[in-house]
């Protein structure tokens, strides 16, 4: 305190309990419960991302794909479905999507693209086509004239290869031999053997009565030359008898040929007909030469006497490579596609193919086996993803950024383990015409736009929601449109117009400012929901405020266990903290701890020693390896503002050592740095410091007070330990003027304010907090560069001067001592 006839300290002024009221006192005209209000329709408070959105949407260029980013619970998703759906725009051509077999190349199936209706047709066309030549051509070869045509071409090669046979057996007769046929194991063959005595002999056996001399030796060589030349002409005759077998299949085959192709090309012309394009023609001139050149299928394909299916042996059905893959089917697609994958597998997005293991034990696949993935269902239309998802699936990014890169999607299926696969095809790919919104993080945003150039031209319209919008009336009747919105949707109960009131209130809370409202609205329906189960508990009629309080304080306690334990241990005095009294260079700071869902402020002691030297400010924090980069700057500014004010006629002769007492994990932050010049400034000139006031507020090199974050956290933490030690009226905490518009406490901090026993002192620069704080008047320096001698600064500068003049003298000293040694040795 200061003594009669000294300068005094400024009254600075508090703030109070109606500066503190942040009650929404809003009311619409009319308006008595939320039954009286109507849900809202629309998106609230995103103007900015939804003139984006649009744009994006209305562009058909490429690369106009849209990556959505904000916080999460900004209605980022519920936007883009609605704009989707009220989005006014003529209804794009759909097509069908088809793959069908490649005649040429079977690892290669071809694609066949429809109007949308007309690739189910297409399927059923051909599924017709053949099964009623199916029907048709077995008749064909049961018929009369097929047979007669069929037993005269048999006839006349029979007749032929007889009478080639017939000639051959005369010249045996005459020759004296004959044709035997011999057992071979399990078939026969036929041998020319002479006739001896009327009965064939082999030339072996000849051979040997030859010798026995029972046969006669130049009978048996006239029989042997006799048999050689027959034998060429057997072979002859036999080759003979093979072309005319040949033949007989040639003619065979061109009778069923000319049976069957007027079918076949009769049905194919009609299908030619109605399906004009290109690709179609192709594949159905190559279906058609597949058909005629194999009619062996229609005979495969009948079943055997008293079977219905095929015999499980055979390698598959006959006629399955004429078969269609309808993999798009949009014949009763009414409506712009809108596809949400919320689960971005591979084959989810792009489709697969399905392997099967064949009768050989092999994997195997065709194009029958090829399905679709949502990423083809919204052709023509609008995909929508989150961007966590799709990253967290490993190589989804990349499949991706290649089919809007390209332009084409390509379904080549997802093989991990690859070398167990087998073989497998690759279908031609699909032209892709999509619209891609990707819904992320903005942490997402930039790291895809700094490491991935692809990223900028597939992803050209960025849509940022923002989390908060202005305070006014035409948006709190948006919060309250909200209220009936989620009150009709969810069943609850009536809300009051004062329980509307504090969902508005806790919107606020949430933005951080009194000027703002929050958009992320997924915490404030949880808010009405919690009101009103409040409301339920005590068996009300409708929500008021003090349900919407109860709801606040219920979220509190149950995710503030961590808090209630480190207040614990400011009841067990186990971390140090005074809040009465006074002491020299030492102040209590504020800190605010989060903990991901919650956030909670406590008080620090800040201790700070002083002494005579050189080193200037130590910063014991960044010693250990515990000040984060933030508070390294802010320690470092202020050591600037004690050299702009204390240093300008003199060295400052100076160490000082900080310190958060009691603190063993990171600090960061300058919220602290105006806190560290008080205690600075109380530990070099004597001064005590008020331990009932704790302090936060960042400053610059030219000590004013700058604006810090939490402000309501930190203020309500250093309530709470007060409070738990009894309020004595003079404890408070120090903020920067800036903050004063930020300020939203609870109701009991209000209360303690309003009554009293709790104060909030908002100042602009270093002079009022230290005023505050010692109850000396701070001082200002005068024309001489002086300050008042009895005011903080007076004292400080000449405790300063002081240090240089010893520390000067200690120098001159110490450089007699060190010259008198030289002399004496």
């Amino acid at each position: 305190m200061t003594t009669k006839g000294r300068a005094k300290a400024k009254k600075i002024k508090e703030l109070s309990y109606r500066d503190l009221d942040y009650r929404v006192s809003y009311r619409p005209p009319k308006i008595k419960t939320s039954d009286d209000v109507p849900p809202c329709c629309g998106i609230i408070g995103q103007t900015k991302a939804i003139d984006a959105i649009k744009l994006g949407l209305k562009v058909r260029s490429a690369g106009y794909n849209i990556f959505v980013t904000g916080l999460s619970g900004t209605g980022r998703s519920t936007t883009i479905k609605l704009l989707l759906e009220q989005l006014d725009q003529q209804m794009p051509r759909l097509n069908d999507i088809c793959y069908v077999n490649n005649f040429k190349n079977e690892d290669r199936p071809r694609v066949l693209i429809f109007e949308a209706g007309d690739g189910s047709r297409f399927k059923k066309d051909m599924h017709y086509l053949i099964s009623s030549i199916r029907k048709v051509v077995p008749k064909i070869f049961l018929s009369e004239d097929y047979k007669d045509r069929q037993s005269r071409i048999i006839r006349e090669f029979e007749g032929r290869q007889k009478d080639l046979i017939n000639d051959f057996e005369d010249k045996l007769s005459e020759a004296g031999f004959v044709m035997v046929q011999i057992q071979v194991g399990m078939g026969v063959r036929n041998e020319i053997q002479p006739l001896v005595e009327g009965e064939p002999s082999s030339l072996e056996k000849l051979e040997r009565l030859a010798r026995e001399g029972k046969f006669s030796l130049s009978r048996l060589d006239e029989m042997r030359r006799k048999w050689d030349s027959l034998r060429r002409e057997f072979d002859v005759v036999t080759v003979e008898s093979k072309k005319l077998t040949n033949k007989l299949e040639d003619a065979l085959g061109k009778l069923d040929l000319s049976m069957l192709t007027p079918l076949v090309a009769d049905k194919i012309s009609l299908l030619k007909k109605r399906y004009p394009d290109h690709k179609i023609q192709i594949y159905l001139d190559e279906a058609e030469e597949a058909l005629l050149g194999d009619i062996d299928r229609f005979r495969e394909a009948q079943p055997r006497r008293g079977e219905e299916e095929p015999p499980p042996y055979r390698k598959r059905e006959p006629f399955e490579e004429f078969s269609v893959n309808l993999i798009l089917d949009n014949s009763e697609t009414d409506q712009v596609p809108i596809i949400i994958e919320k689960s971005p597998s591979y084959k989810n997005i792009f489709g697969s193919l399905e392997r099967v293991v064949d009768r050989f034990g092999y994997w195997r696949t065709d194009f029958t086996r090829i399905y679709s993935g949502s990423f083809l269902k919204a052709s023509g239309g609008f995909f929508i993803i989150n961007a966590t998802d799709l990253l967290s699936e490993p190589g989804m990014w990349i499949y991706l950024k290649r089919a809007l890169r390209n332009r084409e999607i390509e379904i080549t299926g997802y093989d991990p383990f690859y070398m167990m696969a087998g073989a497998g095809i690759k279908p031609e790919p699909i032209p892709l015409d999509v619209k891609v919104v990707l819904i992320g993080e903005p942490e997402i945003y930039r790291l895809l736009w700094r490491l991935d150039e692809d990223f900028k031209k597939i992803f050209k319209v960025k849509a940022e929601f923002d989390s908060v919008m202005k305070h006014n009336r035409s948006n709190l009747t948006q919060y309250f449109e909200f209220v009936r919105k989620v009150v009709d949707d969810e069943n609850l109960p009536t809300f009051e117009v004062s329980g509307m009131q504090a969902i508005c209130e806790y919107g606020m809370r949430l933005s951080g400012r009194r000027d703002r409202l929050t958009t992320r609205f997924t915490p404030i329906s949880d808010m009405i929901k919690e009101s009103a189960f409040c409301l339920q508990q005590r068996k009300g009629r409708r929500v008021s405020r003090d349900d919407v309080y109860c709801a606040i304080r219920n979220r509190r306690s149950r995710i503030n266990l961590v808090e209630e334990k480190m207040q614990e241990m400011f009841d067990d005095k186990d971390l140090l903290v005074s809040t009465s009294g006074t002491a020299v260079g030492q102040i209590n700071g504020l800190s605010v701890y989060s903990l991901g869902e919650y956030a909670f402020g406590r008080p620090t002691r800040i201790t700070v020693n002083t002494a005579l030297g050189k080193e200037g400010i130590i910063n014991i924090e960044r010693e250990a390896d515990l000040s984060g980069p933030i508070h390294n700057k802010g320690v470092l500014v202020l050591t600037g503002y004690l050299r702009q004010m204390f240093a300008q006629d003199k060295p400052l002769a100076v160490s000082a050592s900080i310190s958060f007492e009691q603190s063993y994990v990171g600090v960061d932050g300058d919220s602290a740095s105006s806190t560290e010049i008080y205690a600075i400034l109380s530990s070099i000139a004597g001064i005590p410091l008020k331990q009932s006031i704790a302090v936060t507020g960042s400053v610059n090199q030219k000590g004013e007070i700058q604006p810090i974050g939490g402000v309501n956290e930190k203020i309500e933490g250093f309530f709470d330990v007060c409070h738990s030690r009894r309020l004595t009226g003079s404890q408070g905490v120090i903020i920067p003027q800036q903050n004063v518009s930020d300020l939203m406490l609870r109701p009991d901090v209000i209360d303690a304010v309003k009554t009293g026993k709790f104060h909030i002192y908002p100042v602009t620069t270093i002079a009022e907090g230290i005023e505050l704080l010692t109850g000396m008047p701070a001082g200002r320096r005068r024309t001489d560069g002086k300050f008042p001698r009895d005011t903080v600064m007076g004292k400080v500068d000449a405790t300063l001067h002081r240090m240089a003049m010893t520390l000067q003298n200690y120098g001159r000293v110490q450089s007699n001592n060190d010259k008198g040694k030289g002399k004496a040795k």
